[in-house]
């Protein structure tokens, strides 16, 4: 029994630090830290340029799908990676578990390019 609660004792620990330490350092900063305010100083900085426009502006969902389809593909590859580096090792079996593995982000793709997802169309 005392063997949990010990455990629980250095979980409480590190949680308590894990906020105590930001909340500490964050106010020593702010008592550290200078504070000028001027008109200047509040004004949006775009490389040395007057801002111009708005400052939020509406982007296109299509952009974020297509984020989504590469993220998807890319994390494929590292999964494939070590498949390849060990197959030798690892035989018929993990070359069938990859074939289903590969087979499912197939049918996401196939999918995807049946829900349009993949076409480009401005608005």
């Amino acid at each position: 029994m005392e063997k949990y609660i010990n455990n629980y004792v250095i979980v409480t620990i590190f949680i308590l630090l894990g906020i105590l330490l930001p909340v500490v350092a964050l106010t020593v900063g702010r008592l550290l830290r200078p504070n000028k305010p001027t008109e200047e100083k509040k004004t949006t900085y775009e490389s040395g340029n007057e801002p111009v426009g708005d400052g939020q502006i509406r982007f296109n969902v299509r952009y974020y799908l297509f984020a989504l389809m590469f993220v998807i593909f890319d994390i494929e590859t590292v999964f494939l990676y070590p498949w390849a580096v060990a197959y030798k090792q690892l035989g018929l079996f993990i070359l069938v578990e990859m074939a289903i593995f590969v087979g499912l982000l197939l049918i996401g793709l196939i999918y995807a390019w049946k829900k349009k997802v993949l076409k480009w169309n401005s608005i």
